[in-house]
């Protein structure tokens, strides 16, 4: 099932034209305006409705992509865990990349509308995402993960705790994760001039939401000192000119030099999040065909 939705843009578009969308819409300084503000900016005034089924697993709601129904399915799924900074974004914001990767992987795709912050802090957020997996696992699924920003943070570490219960999953699919927060990426702070999407105070305000006391050395806020050696199977999609690009770069040496079987592909003009742009921005469009590629 291939969904049909409307946007704000028609057509192709270029990196410039989405800065210059992006610039229009303030987020504010609220919870509540981010998602409001988030939503326009990823759907538009009039959005379609989102008629994708609606399915609960573990207790949580989410949205199916790529078929009707998961009943009787036993094949490869894939689980995407929404960016937003564990404070916005829905399974609606994200309908364009999820449709797309459900396209483009030929495999189902669920997105979870796990607990936001601040109303919900972590680890609810992992509670959620571990109930989703398990209980598609038990029904004898082989799921793999994606996510983008946040969502790929959940994504990680999501996968990294079914690794220790020994019960894996296949793949990750990882786009602009957030992974350091404890200074081994040395640029974060210095980056705001190169990324148009998102800038490092805005980025910390968000964590500290969702957070609130959890140290920046616990792994679970910074992944990259947990232990990576039993990742799966694990490709990074990153953009040269992101406030993240470097949360990237140290999450890859790390588990490279852990033994994990990891890829990474840098698109150099990419800001954060830039998949979500498609299928309007080709190169957003490029970055999911890739990562399904290389996880198949």
């Amino acid at each position: 099932m291939e969904s049909k939705h409307r946007g704000p843009f028609e057509g192709k578009v270029s990196y410039e034209q989405v800065i210059e969308r992006a610039a229009t819409i303030h987020l504010g300084d609220t919870p509540a305006t981010m998602r409001r503000g988030f939503t326009k900016l990823m759907l538009g005034d009039n959005p379609t409705p989102d008629t994708r089924p609606l399915i609960t697993l573990g207790g949580v709601e989410a949205r199916l992509d790529g078929v009707d129904s998961l009943q009787g399915y036993q094949g490869r799924v894939w689980v995407w865990f929404h960016g937003g900074g564990y404070v916005f974004g829905s399974p609606e914001t994200h309908i364009r990349p999820t449709s797309a990767f459900a396209k483009t992987s030929g495999c189902p795709v669920v997105t979870p509308r796990y607990r936001l912050a601040p109303e919900t802090s972590w680890p609810g957020q992992i509670d959620d995402a571990l109930a989703v997996v398990r209980a598609l696992q038990n029904q004898g699924m082989e799921v793999c993960l994606a996510g983008d920003s946040a969502g790929g943070h959940l994504a990680i570490n999501t996968a990294l705790v079914l690794a220790k219960a020994e019960n894996p999953v296949a793949r990750l699919a990882l786009f602009s994760p957030n992974t350091d927060r404890t200074g081994h990426n040395p640029t974060r702070a210095h980056r705001d001039e190169f990324d148009p999407i998102v800038g490092n105070e805005f980025d910390v305000m968000l964590a500290q939401l969702c957070f609130r006391n959890i140290p920046d050395t616990d792994p679970q806020v910074s992944p990259v000192l947990a232990d990576l050696s039993i990742l799966p199977p694990t490709q990074i999609e990153v953009g040269g000119r992101e406030l993240l690009r470097d949360d990237s770069l140290v999450f890859y040496a790390f588990a490279k030099r852990a033994g994990a079987s990891i890829t990474l592909h840098e698109t150099p003009l990419a800001f954060h999040m830039w998949q979500i742009w498609g299928p309007w921005l080709e190169e957003g469009t490029l970055s999911l065909q890739r990562a399904a590629k290389m996880s198949a």
